[in-house]
């Protein structure tokens, strides 16, 4: 079979039309590179010179395919020049009238089955089309930053579009040794148009001093196992073009979600553009660098004297009870494991005792620390053997009645001066202090599932929580080799607040056919690295759990746009709650 579009245009060699055109000679095709003014092209050939012998040093590509790949690309700055090419790929700024009458040129220029995609990360493709006489032949081909280590092309095609066009554009990425999605035609197209929706949420949680910058982001890096906090990607990103994206979004969707949080518009205003400028959120050492100045290492520090903590209660005797349990005990502290009767607690003992003896059999500690870890570990089956304890921590069903009625009876049984946790991940902490006389001995401990590996802890002051309560937590926390993060009583807190609302656009883009469960799931992997695609990470979660955060998030915001998508609602309707019945988004029962 032929390989599609042996010439290929590219017009704007900056960061991104550079990293095409390198991307595009490799694979052995001509590259006409095209640039405004003899200047501009000059700098922009000596970038893509410096790019590869980087890839020489870096061992991506031998010297040899070097000189080869170099002499495949021409740059000038004659649009003229791209009469030649089977297909044109414009990356010029993301200015919407600039683009079009790049395509209006490039459509006067070029033969009529020269193929024309724009680069554009949210412009709407269809207005830029319509500045030519063969809408049928352009589309978006959106490649991702750094090109030659990003796998991912979003092709984006408009209701004018032909479906051999788009073939093609899929084609000739999959020759590129990327991986094509298909997209339509609206802003944001799948990645950014779930990414930036995050991202501003985060932005605004910020602005509302809800959290710290580092919290946040810390939160989102080691609750959900993101390569980038949001705010520091919103520094990466340029916050100039993080808005322009979401004022694309707003102008299509309505929705107050999209509508650039205000600290947006006050930063580009300002100048503070992120790492470009050398201030964003963050303070770099220098523009264009990626070291901040002014940030804060390591976790959350405590806000004076805390009370000392030695025995810990964990109640409960599920999987994130024994965890908790297990966390403490590996940390040195006497622990003990409540349950409503003395045989689910022993059971409880087991179970950790055999997620003990994985960690030796992988070697992550010795048969010695397991054994103290044990030993440390004391089963009982009624809540009033919890009287002396200096914590307790509970971790029972998610189920606000069945914890109010735990610390009612907690407030009875536990000597004064005690602090009294929940691990709750959506309910009220504020509701759990209520139903004792000592709320300001009540704050939440949310750790994350599995606990013992993962590394956050959202520590969870309401209203009442008395201060050191709070720096008491923050220190044990830390102590116990846990990053915690500290934020206000509200529903989500930080981590579900920000995944939550990105997990239920996904499913919206699924309800409304705008891109395919595996698209999706490939966009947001490849796109931003994330660890697992929305629907992964749904099935795992389950989706009955998922509806439940949404719902609460929606009654505590009462966004329109958090209200939980239809096909969500209906999939638990229909007892497919994710990977635990076998079927979800996917049916796990057929692997």
């Amino acid at each position: 079979m032929e390989r599609p579009f042996p010439t290929v245009a590219v017009v704007g060699l900056g960061t991104m039309g550079a990293g095409v055109a390198v991307a595009v000679a490799k694979s052995g095709r001509r590259v006409i590179g095209i640039e405004a003014g003899e200047d501009s092209a000059a700098r922009a050939l000596a970038r893509i010179e410096e790019a590869t012998a980087h890839a020489v040093e870096r061992e991506r590509i031998t010297a040899e395919e070097r000189t080869a790949l170099l002499a495949r690309i021409t740059v000038g700055h004659e649009l003229a020049a791209a009469a030649e090419a089977d297909l044109v790929i414009e990356e010029v700024p993301e200015q919407l009238e600039l683009k079009r009458e790049v395509f209006a040129e490039l459509d006067r220029i070029c033969p009529p089955s020269t193929v024309l995609a724009t680069g554009t990360t949210a412009l709407p493709v269809t207005r830029i089309a319509a500045a030519t006489a063969r809408p049928e032949r352009v589309l978006g081909l959106h490649f991702f930053n750094p090109v030659h280590s990003m796998k991912l092309v979003e092709v984006v095609r408009t209701v004018l579009t032909s479906p051999q066009t788009a073939e093609d554009a899929a084609a000739f990425a999959r020759d590129l040794g990327k991986e094509p999605v298909a997209a339509g035609d609206r802003a944001g197209f799948v990645v950014n148009g779930l990414l930036f929706a995050y991202l501003n949420q985060a932005a605004a949680m910020y602005e509302s001093k809800y959290a710290s910058r580092e919290d946040i982001d810390a939160a989102m890096r080691l609750g959900c196992g993101l390569p980038m906090g949001p705010l520091a990607l919103l520094d990466l990103i340029g916050i100039d073009t993080a808005r322009t994206v979401l004022e694309a979004m707003y102008e299509q969707s309505r929705d107050r979600l999209h509508a650039p949080a205000p600290i947006l518009g006050q930063l580009v205003a300002a100048g503070l553009l992120g790492r470009k400028t050398g201030r964003g959120f963050y303070a770099y050492e220098a523009p264009g660098s990626s070291k901040p100045v002014d940030a804060a290492t390591g976790p959350a520090r405590p806000k004076g004297p805390g009370r000392e903590v030695r025995t810990v209660g964990v109640c409960g005797s599920g999987t994130m009870a024994t965890g908790i349990v297990e966390v403490f005990a590996k940390a040195g502290h006497p622990v003990l494991l409540a349950a409503r009767s003395q045989e689910k607690a022993d059971r409880a003992k087991e179970q950790l005792a055999r997620s003990l003896e994985r960690s030796v059999a992988k070697g992550r500690m010795t048969a010695e620390q397991r054994d103290a870890a044990l030993a440390l570990v004391t089963p009982v089956g009624q809540y009033s053997e919890l009287a002396d304890v200096d914590l307790v921590v509970e971790a029972v069903a998610e189920d606000l009645a069945v914890k109010r009625e735990l610390f009612a009876t907690l407030d009875k049984v536990v000597r004064p001066g005690a602090v009294l946790a929940t691990t709750t991940s959506s309910l009220p902490v504020i509701s759990c202090a209520t139903a004792t006389s000592r709320p300001q001995d009540v704050i939440g401990m949310h750790f994350f599932n599995p606990a013992p590996a993962m590394k956050l802890v959202e520590v969870v002051s309401t209203v009442l929580t008395a201060p050191e309560v709070t720096a008491t937590v923050l220190e044990l926390t830390a102590k116990v080799r846990k990053h915690p993060v500290e934020c206000g009583d509200r529903a989500g807190f930080i981590v579900n607040a920000l995944l939550f609302p990105y997990l239920n656009d996904a499913v919206r883009m699924l309800q409304e056919h705008y891109a395919t469960v595996d698209d999706i799931d490939t966009a947001m992997k490849l796109g931003c690295g994330y660890p697992m695609g929305p629907f992964e990470l749904l099935d795992v979660v389950g989706l009955d759990v998922s509806l439940a955060i949404e719902r609460v998030l929606h009654q505590e915001f009462r966004e329109p746009g958090l209200a939980a998508a239809p096909l969500l609602e209906h999939l638990v309707a229909a007892g497919c709650l994710g990977r635990k019945t076998g079927r979800g988004f996917r049916d796990h029962a057929r692997r």
